[in-house]
């Protein structure tokens, strides 16, 4: 017998739990976890930026995945598969100690990442487009901003005396129930035959609409992507492993990251989501300078903040605004622009990586994230707006 479809609410918040889990448990809690890898003795500074880009060649991967994997039929087969792969590879975390099986386990859980990040907003997208209420599809982010938080108290939860791999326990436990939650509610939006996705004429997704939206985004992936991973690290190199900066920068992100979907969700409807992305990158620059101008006890938690209030809104409103320039490709064009954002976050760590064998500072790498973030600002200018949202 087909089951009731859930009511908006419940989709939405079945996909905000979803995002939670791969996103705050299996992706982002290794920047808080990093240090404490780093000082239990399991990973170098080099080793930990290796295993960020692996990390990031899995989502590449998993995104890559979602353009191919984009039917109603198939959505249904490797939602569940990526959730799967997510919590046997956190489970397998906790009981590696090696460095190479370290990195086929974050490439593994980097693939379910991008699989579910693209997949599940993208279907949440068609299926409320269906009920007129497409409004509501960037409150699903919120699950980011709740999986940070949730990430930065499970890093080092004050009740346990974890080391080294034992850390990875409690995102791996917690990941179960709701990965089997959200994936019970995903398995009961039916869409109608020619809503599916996969069913819709194609299109080329790259034209002169869509172009400049792409450029920016690109620029975003690489701009954002280095502080969300290594402040808490450069915190830790420039102020001391002790000082409650390491921790807190990383707190401060978290609960300013909690209501910024909300936040943004509705500045796109008052501004438009073209308008309000040039605000946001506007935001994230000035994040990453804050970090490389100012005293690093003050540049530190203003960074956080600023970039935890900002970059989920260039991921809700980029979506939303290259649904809105072409409306017929549904998921393929939300898998190409995560594929992306996964390309340009994966050469971050790696030009880290090589500044860092050159003899620079992990600090320094900053300033190119800056400079992709006034790259995204300045094409951001060339995307023609599009009528505001009244639903």
């Amino acid at each position: 017998m087909p089951q009731a479809q859930p009511t908006p609410q419940t989709a939405v918040a079945a996909t905000a739990c979803l995002l939670l889990v791969v996103h705050g448990l299996g992706r982002f809690i290794y920047t808080p976890l990093l240090p404490l890898l780093v000082a239990d003795g399991q990973l170098s500074v080099t080793q930990a930026a290796d295993l960020a880009s692996w990390n990031y060649v899995g989502y590449l991967l998993g995104a890559l995945a979602a353009i191919r994997w984009h039917t109603a039929g198939q959505l249904r087969i490797a939602i569940p598969a990526a959730l799967i792969l997510h919590c046997i590879t956190l489970l397998a975390l906790t009981q590696s100690t090696h460095f190479s099986s370290l990195l086929g386990l974050r490439l593994a859980n980097g693939i379910s990442n991008g699989m579910i990040f693209v997949m599940v907003p993208a279907l949440l997208m068609e299926w409320l487009a269906t009920r007129q209420r497409i409004a509501l599809s960037g409150l699903a982010y919120l699950g980011v901003g709740g999986g940070l938080v949730i990430s930065g108290l499970l890093a080092n939860p004050p009740l346990l005396d974890l080391h080294g791999a034992q850390r990875w326990w409690p995102a791996a436990l917690l990941s179960i129930p709701l990965a089997v939650w959200g994936a019970l509610v995903m398995a009961n939006m039916a869409l109608a035959h020619h809503q599916q996705p996969g069913t819709a004429a194609k299109r080329p997704l790259f034209d002169r609409h869509s172009n400049p939206l792409f450029l920016a985004y690109a620029g975003a992936g690489l701009g954002y992507i280095l502080p969300m991973t290594f402040l808490p690290m450069i915190a830790s190199l420039q102020l001391g492993e002790q000082h409650p900066m390491v921790s807190q920068s990383w707190l401060i992100l978290a609960c300013a990251t909690l209501p910024s979907a909300w936040v943004w969700n509705r500045l796109g409807l008052r501004l438009g989501d073209r308008n309000a992305l040039i605000l946001n990158y506007a935001m994230q620059t000035a994040s990453v300078l804050a970090a490389l101008l100012l005293s690093a006890p003050l540049g530190m938690p203003l960074c956080a903040l600023l970039m935890g209030s900002s970059f989920l809104g260039a991921v809700l409103l980029t979506q939303r605004l290259g649904r809105a320039l072409q409306p017929n490709q549904g998921p393929r064009l939300s898998a190409a622009l995560i594929a992306l954002y996964g390309f340009t976050q994966l050469i971050a760590p790696w030009l880290a990586r090589l500044w860092l064998d050159h003899g620079g500072q992990l600090a320094d790498t900053l300033w190119l994230g800056a400079a992709a973030l006034v790259w995204s600002l300045v094409w951001m200018f060339k995307v023609n707006p599009v009528p505001k949202h009244t639903s």
